[in-house]
């Protein structure tokens, strides 16, 4: 068997010259002196011989000329090797300086330009450049980190936040610190007027901007109705009628969301004199995307939440519909309690809940079969215990609208009594808030003047005479003021 064809093959590779262009500087510099010292280190080195052979120099004039002009030729081929390699060297710090002097600016560069040595120079252009790529990552990661806070906020408002102007007020608060703007305003575009609002205004001047009339803000606005991006305004010319409102630098940024404008944010003025730069204006973007978004929900939410409050009002009116003693209870209740709470000075956000907790209170009724609704004469026991259900059924109908929450606390305890003898909780004295008091006795004074299958109604100072005999199970100065309410 053929040994050439058995064995395996192992590559062989051939070593390669490299050319003397493409060899590294430290092996130039290398083949450059030994060209440079050879000769020199020969010749004295054949002097050294002469004199410890023959105790003198014996050289012929010729030979001395050939020797000498070898040494001149190898010192001139070694000087121009050095003199073209510090060339390219030299070459390529001035093509390096003018490029740091366009990244870094003309003053920069004209100060590092004091020193003429050009390796000096060099090595400091790239110690500044180096410095300015530092401060560079330093402000992208301050940015990262200032849009991780500021997007984590966002998240955690999206989730928490009751009240969507209270989570705007957050953002902008928030963003406005993180730019480090003096004055940070939301301005949203009201989608049925079309018309631009200021929804909020945070940090210095901010009774300048509220000053803002209507007419202003339309103008202002509508310069930037059609704007996508970001914008930096940093002169007059630039921010117009702005200016006069909002200190320079000006950055603004539009709110869209699947390309319509909800609205734009404005960050005005710095504490140093320093314009907005890009990434700022890249994060204020991202920021409003985000805002936008929570706008559209808080929106939708809105819409999705009336047609919900809506349907259980249809429902509670279908619950009165039932019985023809009923009709109009739950209107007549909300009427007495909106007298009763004006006579006590409550505010009007009060007045709105008890209105809407005295439109719903008897929701859970929807729960309670016909038979025991619609029975003509008092209840047996079982009926009763069914009938005391219904506080906790309305509330738990009313219970996943977030913005119905202020009434389930209303409805759940609209029979609860200050002796501790109600249901379904059984309270006692302060356990039972005002709001609650008040709907309680109007409830039951329009159930006493209202026929019912067992009794006549009560005429009006029957039905107080009944509910001040109920003073240790009623709020005496409640039923006080809703008797002053009503004469």
């Amino acid at each position: 068997m053929n040994a050439k064809t058995d064995s395996p093959r192992v590559p062989f590779r051939s070593a390669r010259l490299t050319p003397f262009e493409n060899t590294s500087l430290t092996r130039k510099f290398t083949i450059l002196y030994f060209f440079m010292s050879i000769a020199p280190m020969g010749f004295l080195y054949f002097l050294y011989l002469q004199i410890r052979d023959h105790g003198s120099i014996i050289i012929k004039e010729y030979d001395f000329f050939v020797i000498l002009m070898g040494i001149v030729l190898l010192v001139a081929v070694g000087y121009f090797g050095m003199k073209s390699i510090f060339g390219r060297l030299l070459g390529l710090a001035r093509k390096e300086r003018n490029a740091i002097a366009e990244l870094l600016g003309p003053e920069k560069i004209s100060a590092i330009d004091v020193n003429n040595d050009e390796l000096v120079v060099l090595a400091e252009s790239f110690r500044e450049i180096t410095s300015h790529l530092e401060e560079n990552v330093r402000s992208l990661e301050l940015a990262k980190r200032t849009l991780h806070s500021v997007l984590s906020k966002v998240g955690q408002g999206l989730s928490s936040m009751e009240n969507i102007d209270t989570f705007l007020n957050l953002i902008l608060e928030t963003v406005t610190d993180a730019m480090q703007a003096n004055t940070g305003t939301l301005i949203i575009l009201d989608e049925k007027n079309n018309e631009f609002q200021m929804k909020a205004v945070v940090g210095k001047n901010i009774h300048r901007i509220r000053k803002i009339s209507y007419d202003q803000l339309k103008i202002m606005m509508e310069k930037y109705r059609e704007c996508r991006t970001p914008l930096i305004l940093n002169s007059i010319d630039e921010a117009g009628l702005l200016e006069k409102y909002f200190n320079l630098p000006i950055l603004i940024s539009p709110l869209v969301l699947h390309d319509n404008i909800l609205g734009v944010i404005i960050l005005c003025g710095r504490g140093e004199p320093i314009n907005f730069d890009d990434e700022e204006k890249n994060l204020l973007m991202n920021i409003s995307l985000q805002t936008a978004v929570a706008i559209e929900n808080a929106r939708l939410n809105e819409d999705a939440e009336k047609t919900y409050f809506e349907t259980i009002t249809a429902l509670a009116m279908a619950v009165e519909a039932k019985d023809t003693y009923s009709r109009g209870h739950s209107d007549r209740v909300a009427q007495f309690c909106v007298m009763i709470a004006k006579q006590l000075g409550l505010s009007q956000e009060e007045i709105l809940i008890l209105q809407d907790a005295a439109k719903l209170h008897d929701l859970g009724k929807i729960g309670i079969t016909d038979e025991v609704l619609r029975k003509n004469g008092p209840l047996n026991s079982q009926e009763t215990e069914m009938m005391k259900r219904h506080p906790e059924i309305g509330e738990g109908i009313i219970k996943p609208i977030r913005s119905l929450r202020p009434l389930c606390d209303i409805i759940r305890h609209h029979h609860e009594k200050i002796d501790g003898s109600g249901y379904p909780d059984g309270l006692k004295g302060e356990q039972i808030s005002l709001l609650v008091r008040i709907l309680t006795i109007a409830d039951i004074f329009d159930a006493l003047t209202s026929n019912r299958p067992y009794r006549d109604s009560y005429v009006k100072e029957k039905a107080f005479a009944a509910l001040y005999a109920m003073k240790d199970k009623l709020d005496p100065k409640v039923i006080t003021a809703f008797e002053k309410a009503l004469t």
